[in-house]
């Protein structure tokens, strides 16, 4: 047995069903092992190792197993790191395992030599070693995939490439080896009976509780449910937790922040308790003041809490088990008035999406095609988004319920993972339909040939349903908008205009099925077409840019400024602007009234 040979049998009783990878000379000795073991755990093959990582990391967050990516020596171990940062920062567990030059080339300047130790230091900063002789595994395996599990990190593993050809030999009992053990043993660490009790007493001081969940909230749904009731609060959802709850129970406000609903922000700026439960959501301006509300936070990591606002009690444990032994200690509130007003205010935001998803737009309004999909989506879905105007459309209309699952690039913000989520996720799930919502700048950037991928796997998917929706508009929109309001420039075209690409048709040539959308009417039937299809599928929809992702905290001022950039960008656009944007900025206000001229606008 080869080095190789172990790697691969070490992985497999981990659990390890798939490996997302990429081939290349300095990971040759793991590619033979593989086709003598059977294509076992089974090489997922990428465009490109960036969107291996990516396949890794949306593999990890769908199947709750530990993501595993493989690359060569040099520019393959360089093309994983955005993709292994994404993991890091949104807490996901990955393992990657790198090729090396020969350890007799090490140091002299090698073809593809970097120093890899270095390189990964930072993105694998809790376990990234190097292999050099076959006595070191299966100890370095072990404390890869176990250091992944327990603190929900990037590891890595670097193997020289002379080493994978080495013959297996397990360490001794004897002097300086170190022999290991599988299994990860399971915790569900508790906050101590006194913190309970701070944390109570000032929960059941309050009158007007926000709860905030993030993804350490999913396993919690239950309790979070009961603790809202309790205490007669209202929860956002940081993106990361969207699928922590359902968006169907009357008090769950949404997501929060930049992205999010005008219900959080009004729950957010009107609360005078706050419960944070399993999030490191980062933008303080977006909570309540400083000095506004008592807060308290539950967190399974002790090195994240703390941050973020001023938490009167600080709770280290596992959110599920946390909350079972803090519910017995809170009081129900009898008084309802506040629960009430963020459930009125909830509903009023779903109709002010209806009517916004409703206006006219040229050709298409990106808003209608997102909320066209909320009402069609399957119990089982699984649906990703990339970073981009994209994911202002799935972070407001699309409401879960059911057992649904949804990601993005949380805390990175990338561009790129939602087709490469999505093809991870299908690896996880085979017999669930997923969707991704894309902008035409990600879908260019990596997207289109991830379809590609698709194509060559979906075959071996039990349900072939991958839906890729390119919500097109010709314009990199995100940072437009960002211009536009944060910079007051109009658009800068030589950086922000990419070309018109036929998606669908693109697809139907690897294969697959498509279809192009540039009137609303063809919006659903499409949709509708693509959840019947027999294998994988791409809508094409021509969207307008110059539907603005108005964040919840706007002025009236600040929009008005924001239509006035782009009237000074593009006088021939101003007709379209007269009537296209100022007529959404005064939808999105009831009455088209200012936020002073009616109470709680």
């Amino acid at each position: 047995m080869k080095v190789a040979d172990y790697v691969l049998r070490r992985l497999r009783e981990w659990g390890v069903d798939h490996v997302f990878g990429y081939a290349g000379d300095g990971i040759n000795g793991l590619l033979a092992a593989w086709g003598r073991a059977g294509d076992k755990p089974k090489f997922v093959q990428s465009r490109h190792e960036e969107m291996s990582a990516f396949q890794a990391v949306g593999y990890a967050k769908f199947s709750g197993k530990v993501g595993v990516c493989a690359a060569t020596s040099g520019p393959g171990a360089i093309h994983l790191l955005n993709g292994l940062y994404d993991a890091k920062l949104d807490h996901v567990p990955v393992v990657a395992i790198v090729g090396q030059t020969d350890r007799s080339a090490m140091g002299g300047s090698y073809q593809q030599e970097v120093d890899l130790n270095s390189l990964y230091k930072d993105v694998a900063s809790d376990f990234c070693e190097t292999a050099t002789v076959p006595e070191q595994l299966p100890n370095l395996i072990d404390r890869a995939i176990r250091t992944a599990y327990g603190r929900r990190t990037v590891t890595a593993i670097i193997l020289p490439a002379d080493v994978q050809e080495l013959d297996y030999t397990p360490p001794g009992h004897e002097f300086k080896m170190v022999p290991s053990s599988l299994g990860l043993g399971r915790s569900a660490p508790v906050p101590a009976d006194e913190d309970l009790a701070r944390a109570a007493q000032v929960l059941n001081a309050g009158e007007k509780v926000a709860v905030l969940i993030g993804q350490g909230a999913r396993g919690a749904r239950s309790e979070v449910e009961q603790t809202a009731d309790v205490l007669g609060a209202g929860v956002a959802k940081a993106l990361l937790g969207k699928d922590a709850l359902p968006d169907t129970l009357p008090y769950v406000t949404g997501a929060i922040g930049l992205l999010g609903t005008r219900p959080s922000y009004e729950l957010m700026r009107d609360c005078d308790t706050l419960l944070v439960i399993g999030s490191s959501f980062p933008y303080t301006q977006f909570m309540p003041d400083l000095d506004q509300a008592r807060a308290v936070q539950i967190d399974i990591d002790p090195h994240m809490v703390g941050m973020r606002y001023p938490f009167e009690v600080n709770l280290v444990g596992d959110a599920r088990a946390t909350l079972e032994r803090l519910l017995p200690l809170l009081h129900r509130k009898e008084d309802r008035g506040w629960r009430h007003t963020v459930e009125e205010n909830v509903s009023r935001w779903w109709e002010v999406m209806q009517r916004r998803a409703a206006l006219e737009a040229d050709p298409v309004n990106p808003e209608y095609v997102v909320h066209a999909l909320d009402g069609l989506l399957p119990e089982n879905a699984i649906v990703t988004a990339d970073s981009g105007s994209s994911a202002n459309w799935y972070a407001r209309h699309l409401r879960f319920r059911g057992e649904m699952r949804g990601s993005l690039s949380g805390t990175l913000a990338t561009m790129g993972p939602g087709v490469p989520y999505a093809i991870g996720a299908k690896f996880a799930h085979p017999d669930r339909p997923v969707i991704a919502l894309v902008g035409d700048g990600a879908m260019q950037m990596n997207g289109l040939m991830e379809m590609v991928t698709a194509a060559k796997y979906h075959s071996r998917w039990s349900d072939p349903r991958l839906i890729v929706c390119v919500l097109n508009n010709r314009d990199l929109n995100q940072v437009t908008w960002e211009m536009r309001s944060m910079s007051g420039a109009p658009q800068f075209e030589e950086s922000q205009h990419i070309p018109d690409l036929p998606y669908a048709e693109i697809a139907t040539r690897f294969g697959l099925d498509g279809a192009r959308v540039e009137k609303p009417d063809d919006v659903r039937p499409a949709w509708e077409r693509a959840l019947a299809a027999d294998r994988p599928f791409v809508i094409d929809v021509r969207t307008d840019p110059a539907v603005p992702p108005i964040p919840p905290h706007a002025t009236w001022d600040q929009m008005e400024a924001t239509a006035s950039a782009i009237l000074r960008g593009d006088s021939d656009r101003g007709s379209m602007v007269r009537q296209g944007v100022k007529a959404k900025v005064q939808e999105f206000l009831p009455g088209g009234k200012r936020p002073e001229e009616e109470q709680g606008e």
